[in-house]
């Protein structure tokens, strides 16, 4: 770490109770032979059309979603290309496959426009991790400090902060702030933060925060995998800890990752992230091999097993569901309290604004 960093890592996190595990969530979801497949996918896009709704995709969800994203008009992104995505889509309704924070910035940005999920308990460890009320409390004791946050948080952190980030303009923005003799409070992922640092110099304050996926991906099962596949790439999201990060060969957003599969020369890779970004790594380098990076190892515990179990939960039967019914009922509707979002709007569009410049 470069000696110019002020580094104030507090001991801060807030225990997690109940985190799912991925095998379950999938164990009970439905079942579908092609046939049946097939007219789920079919009746889901005549739904799409005729609700004028767009569908908007996470990398991390189910294949099936990723493709009739991508048949009807929709995206397949990170949450950055689907903040801009939904707020520049003409469609009247959102669908956003992902995690609930996603579908909060969607309202955020786009008051205006319906947005509903296919279920309202996918969330993220991160926002959980980072609750509002003790977030503020954290922030009063830094009054000089820009209070910089990572796109996986709720509306209310959102409306605490100075800027959003996404992991794949973090460090730019952070860079930008440091060149205005700006103090960093980050949150809440630490590991993402510990990056930053690391890269930047930036003088910061880190919330205690963890990414349950990245969290378990471990140095020394990647460094036995490496040995057997000692040609490949290796592919790293900054969520993950520091030991894994130094082994990369590519560190960054699962956009800048995506564009590594594609364009290095290596035939494999070895990918830190969730594994269902394997469907668009095939997509893009059709040829490649890509082998998961194991959370196996000292002390690992493998709840996630690569798949974020909140993403795990968005699949072809609720999302058939919340078109058939949800529209007319409002059930799984994103609604964010509108003082609350002018507020987390501030921070939200900084974001899109720093893109776009």
């Amino acid at each position: 770490m470069p000696k110019n960093i002020a580094e104030k890592s507090v001991e801060f996190a807030v225990p997690l109770k109940g985190i799912p595990e991925t095998a379950v969530i999938q164990s009970n979801l439905p079942v579908y032979n092609a046939e049946q497949r097939d007219e789920k996918i079919a009746n889901i896009k005549r739904l799409l059309k005729r609700e004028n709704a767009v569908l908007v995709a996470h990398y991390y969800t189910n294949e099936d979603l990723q493709i009739i994203a991508e048949e009807t008009g929709g995206v397949v992104s990170d949450s950055l290309e689907m903040a801009r995505f939904g707020n520049n889509h003409p469609a009247t309704t959102l669908i956003v496959a992902g995690v609930r924070f996603m579908g909060e910035t969607a309202k955020i940005l786009s008051p205006e426009k319906r947005v509903l999920m296919p279920t309202l308990e996918a969330t993220c460890s991160l926002d959980l991790g980072c609750p509002a009320k003790e977030f503020s409390e954290f922030c009063d004791q830094y009054p000089n400090h820009e209070v910089v946050v990572y796109a996986n948080t709720s509306a209310e952190v959102k409306a605490r902060a100075d800027w959003v980030v996404t992991s794949s303009i973090a460090l730019k923005v952070v860079a930008h702030l440091m060149d205005q003799g700006k103090k960093i409070l980050w949150a809440p992922d630490k590991h993402l933060g510990h990056y930053i640092q690391k890269v930047t110099g930036a003088e910061m304050v880190l919330w205690q925060g963890a990414c349950i996926v990245h969290e378990e991906f471990k140095a020394r099962g990647l460094g036995e995998l490496i040995e057997k596949h000692p040609d490949a790439g290796i592919l790293v999201h900054p969520e993950s800890p520091a030991a894994v990060i130094d082994i990369a060969d590519v560190v960054g957003s699962t956009t800048t990752l995506i564009k590594a599969a594609k364009e290095l020369p290596h035939k494999e890779f070895i990918v830190a992230t969730d594994n269902r970004i394997f469907y668009k790594m095939k997509q893009e380098a059709p040829g490649k091999i890509f082998i998961e990076a194991p959370t196996a190892g000292e002390g690992a515990t493998c709840k996630s097993c690569a798949h974020c179990p909140w993403m795990a939960m968005n699949g072809l039967h609720n999302l058939e569901a919340v078109l058939e019914s949800g529209l007319k009922s409002g059930e799984n509707e994103i609604f964010v309290d509108e003082e609350i979002r002018q507020k987390a709007f501030r921070s939200t569009s900084r974001m899109l604004e720093f893109v776009a410049h």
